[in-house]
């Protein structure tokens, strides 16, 4: 059996609600599997039965935590993609400074690495254990026919929308480059070949998306070993959550929740309960922990509004999602057939956005054209015809058929005991 060691970006609820299922499955498969984190990822972590390796404790406090999320929660667009950067540079730096010892101590033999983690595959290079990259946002491999996942841009297969496309990666190169530069300076350091293409730093041997393939744009530029394996999410990884069933009316359940993140914009709030108002409807607003029900003002048509949510049983129940558009989100309405009418704010967030538009399975609105006129119309056009809740199904369908968790826990195997290329399937 392997010791796996895992690299995702510490405290980020998306990414572990991704990476602890395909631990939990290469658990019950005999593997033993260890994440290494800063402090914020502990309890998330061990209550997911996983084994948990601190580090970087000297440079974190509670305090540190709260404060980065509030500031990161209050941004939005360009700016909160700059401000995402830079907590994605200073925990690179503390994990590529720490990281190594740790993990060669522990006697790890393969490494998962998250898409957003970028200095991971560099430690596995210096460790010389194989890894492989695992997608819990939308695909960020460059690719010139495909938008930046910053963007709001739709999709289009034209010389014109090509130009584009490459235009908005090099507006992106700035942003990264504090990224970059400090794992250049290791792989320098290291003795390791510097990345000559920003796809160098993912895995050559699989490359994992938590999406079916037909919730991506086509993509030309692919390796062949990049695989669509549909989402991984289950609530056997997540701590329950109480929640006052009691108050729920039997209506049309439209559940709404702007993240755990970029979730600070009360008037988001506001104008979803207005829009909501008058229709038949039952609201519940989760504020994932961005203020307590009780410090808001009452709110239009009185819905139901709790500090967090059992996100994935209310799923189970509702009949539309008001989302921000995190990809874990999307994924777990997909697994459910429930439309969207999304928001997007920051960083991934517009690109999935785009792409439930996209599939018609459901519509988005920027943020800086969200009023309660605007979202109203998309909330009612989305309940009322019927063509959301067949598309969102045929999304369902596709991710049941990408095989999920066990796909993806059968690929990693394969890479790992043949130490070759994963292959995928010509029709995915």
């Amino acid at each position: 059996m392997t010791h796996f060691g895992i690299i995702s970006p510490s405290g980020a609820t998306g990414p572990l609600n991704t990476m602890l299922p395909l631990a939990q499955e290469l658990q019950r498969r005999g593997h033993r599997v260890t994440l290494f984190g800063t402090p914020e990822s502990r309890s998330k972590v061990l209550a997911a039965g996983v084994e948990f390796q601190v580090f970087g404790e000297k440079d974190w406090t509670p305090e540190s935590g709260v404060q980065a999320l509030t500031k990161l929660g209050q941004l939005r667009g360009l700016a909160a993609l700059k401000y995402t950067i830079q907590l994605l540079r200073n925990k690179s730096a503390i994990t590529l400074q720490e990281a190594p010892a740790l993990l060669k101590a522990a006697g790890v033999e393969a490494m998962l690495v998250n898409q957003s983690s970028a200095e991971g595959g560099t430690i596995a290079d210096f460790l010389k254990i194989p890894f492989i990259t695992v997608c819990s946002a939308v695909v960020q491999n460059f690719d010139p026919n495909v938008p930046p996942f910053y963007t709001t841009w739709k999709y289009s297969p034209t010389w014109w929308g090509r130009l584009r496309n490459v235009a908005g990666y090099a507006l992106l190169y700035p942003v990264g480059k504090p990224i970059k530069d400090l794992i250049d300076d290791y792989r320098r350091e290291w003795k390791l070949p510097l990345y000559s293409k920003p796809n160098d730093a993912y895995s050559q041997l699989a490359q994992i998306s938590q999406a079916p393939a037909e919730f991506e744009y086509p993509r030309l530029e692919l390796p062949p070993w990049f695989h669509f394996t549909g989402t991984f999410h289950t609530s056997a990884s997540r701590a329950s959550v109480p929640f006052p069933y009691e108050k729920l009316t039997g209506k049309p359940l439209i559940y709404a929740s702007m993240g755990t993140l970029q979730n600070r914009l009360k008037w988001v709030f506001e104008t979803i309960a207005d829009s909501c108002k008058g229709l038949d409807v039952q609201l519940v607003i989760s504020l994932g922990g961005s203020a307590k029900p009780e410090s808001l003002p009452a709110l239009p048509g009185n819905p139901l509004v709790v500090e967090y949510a059992p996100q994935l049983e209310l799923l189970e129940k509702a009949t539309l999602m008001i989302t921000h558009a995190g990809m874990n989100t999307a994924m777990e309405c997909v697994k459910n057939a429930v439309p969207m009418v999304a928001i997007p704010v920051a960083n991934d967030q517009p690109g999935v956005a785009t792409r439930i538009a996209w599939t018609r399975a459901g519509e988005f609105i920027p943020l800086n054209k969200l009023n309660v006129p605007s979202l109203r119309a998309a909330v009612t056009q989305v309940l009322t015809k019927e063509s959301y809740k067949q598309n969102v199904l045929k999304l369902q369908k596709a991710n049941r058929s990408a095989g999920g968790v066990s796909r993806a826990a059968d690929i990693i195997e394969q890479a790992v005991s043949t130490g070759k290329p994963v292959l995928a399937q010509i029709n995915q």
